[in-house]
């Protein structure tokens, strides 16, 4: 074996106790204020009083507590991220940096345009890179995340469908769609029904021809779908809706595998919602704020969110200005966006532009290697050709007495974080795997080597993977009993 396909063994991590057990005595150990120093009144009116069992420790100690800590975390900087449908790509320094220069980070949004022309220009210069991506006219920056963006897309589905004097009140969705379409759609005010797939994992169009009516306002489709397959029929999908007036959403969550190769204008796409911490490389989850961009068809663009970013030209210099749109929804945040985030997605667009088509080849042939790599060991949720994710169902582990939570827990102990599993819901044992374009041939095979290696150990010691993890800091949580009576605070009470 050679020492490249090596896994990356688990760092053994020491117990680390919370920061209230860390309490040490010592006069080196606390910094103790100078009695005879007086500050003035009104400082010591806003001095937070000091919790009886507040820790009195050293520097050293509260950042190696802290360091500690955060070795208990996966990242991108550890190592492949296989998490399906989510889209975990490497965020690139460079953002990072321009984000932070003093003449972006020191702006704050209600200075004058006249004086933030700049910043401006940014957000006006995204939007059209964004719309040429997605060959649709209308776009706003203003959703805080991407189902943020679904919601306000919903609201703008009801005041189209209100300004043609229609009340609509119901919105289809396949079961194959993304988990967020079902619940910003309820939140918009709308009954909701499912559309299932058949037996190759798409839409089945039999039963959306004979689902939508005259009530149906939409049909909400994830496109690739989360099977990591593509809606080879969309265009079909329009044809159904249309002869009943329904308005096509597609879901942008998985635009890393069509971007700069697909036209969501042809589609016939009405609306549509992005994730710029997915597709453009801005920190996600726990390491920023979320993003959103919402994008619309020309018959939509009166609608989008208030305000979105024009350029004008006076005197023969471009000026950009705010504009509402004349049926707006409104403002579905304050101000226009995370600034911050948008800037990173404008650095990452800026350097790739020319380059977007081959991000998503390189996502779509990462996919399918590691699909053709595995699809012997794992079994396929379907047979048709997959995108930029692949999804394996756990009938080839319980053939074998284990079962997918199993092998995720064992992926751990090899040191990689777990792929998404359990989803989509309508795959039993779903392992959803995304490797993206940031992963390179030798890191997903020491990935593919680590799942091979699961599978001979539950040939050889079946306890092993069943039993699994060993090596990480919790070994073992009730999971049910996590998700219906969480703990979220620390209390003497609790163990």
């Amino acid at each position: 074996m050679k020492d490249h396909n090596r896994w990356y063994g688990s760092m053994v991590v020491r117990s680390e106790p919370l920061i209230k057990e860390y309490q040490t005595t010592g006069a080196q150990n606390s910094l103790k204020s100078n009695t005879n120093t007086k500050l003035p009144e009104n400082l010591l009116q806003g001095l937070r009083k000091k919790p009886e069992d507040f820790p009195s420790i050293s520097e050293h100690e509260l950042v190696r507590h802290y360091y500690r800590l955060s070795r208990l975390n996966y990242s991108l900087d550890d190592g492949l991220y296989p998490l399906g449908s989510c889209t975990m790509k490497y965020n690139p320094v460079i953002n990072e940096v321009i984000a932070q220069m003093d003449q972006f980070s020191n702006l704050h949004p209600a200075l004058p345009v006249a004086q933030t022309q700049g910043a401006l220009e940014i957000l006006y210069e995204t939007q059209s890179m964004i719309s040429e991506i997605l060959d649709l006219p209308g776009i706003s920056l203003q959703p805080a995340a991407g189902a943020h963006g679904e919601l306000a897309g919903v609201f703008m589905i009801h005041k189209y469908f209100e300004s043609k004097g229609e009340k609509r009140n119901k919105i289809l969705i396949p079961d194959s769609a993304h988990g967020t379409n079902p619940a910003s759609a309820a939140m918009g005010g709308y009954i909701t029904e499912k559309i299932p797939s058949n037996e190759k994992g798409l839409t089945d169009l039999e039963a959306l021809a004979a689902q939508v009516d005259e009530n149906t306002a939409a049909l909400m489709i994830t496109n690739p779908n989360t099977l990591g397959i593509f809606e080879t029929q969309i265009v079909k999908i329009k044809e159904i809706l249309d002869k009943k007036g329904a308005l096509l959403y597609v879901d942008g969550a998985n635009l890393n595998a069509v971007m700069g190769i697909v036209s969501f204008g042809k589609m016939g796409v009405d609306l549509t919602q992005l994730n710029l911490h997915k597709t453009f490389s801005t920190p996600h989850g726990g390491g920023g704020p979320g993003q959103g961009a919402l994008a619309c068809s020309e018959r939509m663009r009166a609608f989008l969110p208030s305000p979105y970013v024009v350029k004008k030209s006076i005197n023969g210099k471009n000026f950009y200005d705010y504009e509402t749109p004349e049926h707006s929804i409104g403002p579905v945040k304050g101000w226009y966006g995370q600034f911050g985030i948008i800037l990173r997605a404008w650095s990452y667009l800026k350097r790739n532009g020319k380059n977007i088509k081959e991000i998503s080849e390189r996502a779509v042939i990462n996919a399918n290697y590691i699909r053709k790599k595995l699809e012997k060991h794992l079994t396929l949720a379907s047979t048709e050709p997959s995108m930029h994710e692949v999804v394996f169902n756990q009938k080839s582990l319980e053939a074998k007495g284990a079962a997918t939570k199993n092998f995720a827990k064992a992926l751990l102990d090899r040191g990689f974080y777990a792929p998404t599993i359990y989803f989509p819901l309508h795959v039993v044992g779903a392992i959803m795997v995304e490797p993206t374009e940031t992963e390179s041939k030798k890191e997903m095979d020491v990935f593919i080597h680590a799942v091979l290696d699961i599978f001979e150990t539950l040939e050889k010691n079946p306890d092993e993977i069943t039993q699994s993890p060993h090596n990480t800091y919790v070994r073992e949580i009730d999971e049910t009993l996590a998700a219906r009576k969480p703990v979220l605070t620390w209390h003497d009470d609790h163990d």
